[in-house]
């Protein structure tokens, strides 16, 4: 077995982390942490606080130079971070010690490293942010197109009431569609720059580091959030917990999707299925088992995350480095899930026959309410809800329909509109179609 799945050339198919997995890589977290040396080299030339000329030659070097992460190891496991590294060969591969001497001014680590991290999550979001909007359209549009096909709504695992198709892919959805309005309010409060030197002061950026952080951020295209933040992993959490809220709602749906595709309802088809190494007749719901899964892991690294908060003092490295082990983890599993989401959402169907003898073959019980208000037009309401479910449970013990039971008991009731599935569903298919016609505006 892999020790990560998301970077395994056997398991990448089960546990895809799409493009979201090349932002998680030594190279790019190398990148981007020369991105931010660069941008901060040359916002200090423009404000005078080292020279122009170098200014300019750091930040094209930045850009230019290639340094291999594998050459950092060393000084990474022995400074415990790898920025002093990763300065010390940056300043080597320009060659121009006159100029590099003036890398890196004022900032310290984990500025670099948390400010490098927030460059490579914003573009994770953007990039799930584009698959959980082609999740929700799709959604929408099974949602519309299954508004009105009736099908048993089950609580704690029994028939409840009916309901439709749609309206369980309105309530798979909806979360979906809320986590994509709270994307903008995400981004303001959470990609935040971070410069704040070595212990949150600023004292080695000068009297401009206010300044000089407002600038850094607007040439990142990052928010400024006005303080130090190097033990406060507010922003990380706020992110963290978006994914997480991602994973588990698209959870939910594979967990569904598992019961109704299970052998004895098979009330939906995905589309798409695994087979087994020896039963020819089985096709295993593949991608709903590895959401599940996925899901399950997003929710144990979060609650981990949760832990690795609690920094002690000005800087707390074992609070940090546990950061960095599940992070990482937290967001590729949550992409992964969002992955097979879209796949399913474009793929599943309802099996309206299935839905339809579900209900007619659990002997019509599933409209037991229905039936007590019907005869609460006759008998007071108690009255009328205690002889449905009596008659209830005489259907369980001789295997009778309710149905049955109730027109030999109350001949002259009128149980046309009450076994009518149809008109049973109260607002589900409205809320199914509100639901389509949000995600239609996306």
């Amino acid at each position: 077995m892999a020790a990560s799945m998301f970077d395994s050339p056997l398991y990448t198919k089960l546990f895809p982390p799409g493009e979201v997995g090349r932002l998680f890589t030594d190279t790019a977290e190398v990148r981007a942490m020369l991105l931010v040396e660069g941008a901060l080299a040359k916002v200090q030339g423009a404000q005078g606080v080292i020279p122009e000329t170098a200014a300019a030659f750091i930040h094209r070097a930045a850009m230019e130079v290639q340094i291999d992460p594998a050459g950092l190891a060393v000084a990474t496991g022995q400074n415990g971070v790898s920025v002093p590294g990763l300065v010390a060969a940056f300043r080597a591969a320009m060659e121009a010690p006159e100029h590099a001497q003036y890398a890196h001014w004022g900032a310290t680590s984990q500025d670099i490293i948390d400010t490098g991290l927030m460059l490579r999550l914003r573009q994770m979001l953007v990039l799930q942010e584009e698959m959980l909007r082609a999740t929700v359209k799709a959604l929408g549009q099974l949602a519309a197109d299954h508004a009105a096909t009736p099908m048993a709504a089950r609580t704690y695992g029994q028939h409840a009431t009916p309901t439709s198709f749609g309206a369980s892919v309105a309530h798979w959805g909806a979360p979906l569609l809320d986590l994509l309005g709270e994307l903008p309010g995400l981004r303001q409060s959470s990609l935040w720059v971070s410069l704040s030197g070595a212990a949150g002061t600023s004292a080695a950026l000068g009297p401009q580091a206010f300044e000089t952080r407002a600038a850094l951020a607007a040439a990142l295209g990052l928010q400024d959030p006005g303080r130090s933040w190097h033990t406060d992993r507010g922003p990380v959490l706020r992110i963290a917990d978006w994914q997480a809220r991602l994973a588990l709602a698209l959870g939910k749906m594979a967990e569904d999707l598992l019961i109704l595709t299970q052998t004895g309802l098979g009330e939906v088809s995905l589309g798409a299925s695994g087979a087994s190494s020896t039963m020819p007749q089985k096709q295993n719901p593949v991608l709903p088992s590895a959401m599940a899964a996925t899901a399950r892991h997003v929710a144990g690294l979060h609650a981990t995350l949760q832990g690795a908060a609690l920094h002690r003092l000005d800087r707390d490295g074992a609070a940090w480095f546990t950061e960095w082990l599940v992070l990482p983890q937290l967001c590729l599993a949550a992409t992964a899930t969002l992955i097979h989401g879209q796949s399913l959402s474009q793929t599943m169907a309802p099996l309206p026959r299935a839905m339809l003898g579900a209900m007619h073959d659990g002997q019509n019980l599933i409209h037991a309410e229905a039936l007590s208000f019907a005869l609460a037009a006759h008998l007071p309401r108690p009255e009328a809800q205690a002889a449905i479910k009596s008659l209830c449970k005489k259907a369980g013990e001789t295997g009778a329909d309710l149905a049955d039971l109730v027109q030999a008991a109350y001949p002259d009731l009128a149980l046309g509109p009450v076994f009518d599935a149809a008109q049973q569903m109260g607002h589900a298919p409205e809320e199914a179609r509100r639901f389509a016609a949000s995600a239609k505006a996306l």
